[in-house]
């Protein structure tokens, strides 16, 4: 599949594909601040999944949003209905069904299975399938160790084919794989997603503003952009690049670049690959990519904005 980090595995993601039974696909999403371009790239994926014939549920975990600490239960539930929004607008099929884990988790029999887990668990591998910021911590509180078991039972009880999530979620998938093929569940094929770099190249978050949000105005974009990390001739690391590989690329079948006559005028690129073969030869200015990636990218964020601002 295009711009993953892996799936696991290929062969059982072939063979669910291939197969004439109907196959349901999830990603979570703990609703909790502006949605950004990263929480985008697993909804893309969803997308992708949606046209090949999968049905899709997109789980707004609300519980595992309080567990977290990111707010109040109502709180939450605000934050999940514009999520819920932005997902449609976004293309997500009017068939995609939007579930909140308040929904079921909180069911006898959705505590019974995390109980099982439970049983099935060490606390070693627990600790380890907890969020970085969670496992990290001097003291963490009982309730982010409980976390990855839920996020295991959500996909044995809604019973998910195919688990989408970052390449940060890939232990706690492994954990499901394991833990509910044991209990005689069938293991979900697990697609990770690449994390994406913020765009001043260290680690995406909402608390830097380092990343470009659904909400974010046409200028806004501009300017983030604008003052992006973005060295000239440097493709490791770069976020600008990064925005042509994961978002515009995959969304227009040419991309075209503007630049003055005098450095060579307007220039069109229909693969990646050769756009970043240029760009590391000097061929393309940090300014040409830069002004480029805010051209298409308020293409793809400006819809699902209009949508926001109707309301």
């Amino acid at each position: 599949m295009n711009n993953v980090d892996e799936a696991v595995t290929e062969n059982e993601l072939a063979a669910l594909l291939d197969a004439e039974t109907k196959i349901t696909a999830y990603a979570g999403y703990e609703p909790s601040g502006q949605l950004h371009l990263g929480h985008l790239l697993t909804a893309y994926k969803l997308i992708e999944l949606q046209s090949s014939g999968v049905d899709v549920i997109v789980l707004l975990a609300d519980l595992h949003a309080y567990l977290n600490e990111k707010g109040t239960m109502d709180q939450i539930g605000k934050w999940a209905r514009y999520y819920e929004k932005c997902f449609t607008a976004l293309g997500l099929a009017k068939e995609t069904k939007f579930v909140l884990g308040s929904d079921y988790q909180l069911e006898p029999d959705y505590t019974k299975l995390i109980l099982r887990l439970a049983r099935h668990t060490t606390l070693n591998r627990a600790r380890r399938s907890m969020d970085e910021v969670s496992r990290n911590a001097e003291d963490p509180v009982v309730s982010q160790m409980i976390y990855p078991l839920m996020q295991a039972a959500d996909i044995g009880y809604l019973k998910i084919g195919i688990a989408v999530g970052g390449i940060d979620q890939r232990k706690i998938h492994m954990l499901a794989r394991e833990a509910l093929h044991s209990m005689g569940f069938q293991s979900p094929v697990c697609i990770h997603m690449p994390i994406l770099l913020g765009l001043d190249a260290n680690k995406m978050s909402s608390s830097k503003n380092n990343l470009i949000a659904v909400e974010d105005s046409s200028d806004s974009i501009k300017k983030k952009i604008a003052s992006a990390y973005c060295p000239a001739r440097t493709t490791e690391g770069n976020p600008i690049l990064q925005l042509y590989r994961y978002f515009i690329f995959p969304r227009f079948k040419r991309v075209s670049l503007e630049r003055p006559k005098r450095f060579g005028g307007q220039i069109e690129y229909e693969e990646f690959s050769k756009l970043e073969m240029d760009y590391a030869a000097g061929k393309l200015h940090p300014l040409d990519l830069k002004n480029g990636a805010a051209l298409y990218i308020e293409q793809i964020v400006g819809p699902i904005r209009a949508v926001l601002l109707k309301d």
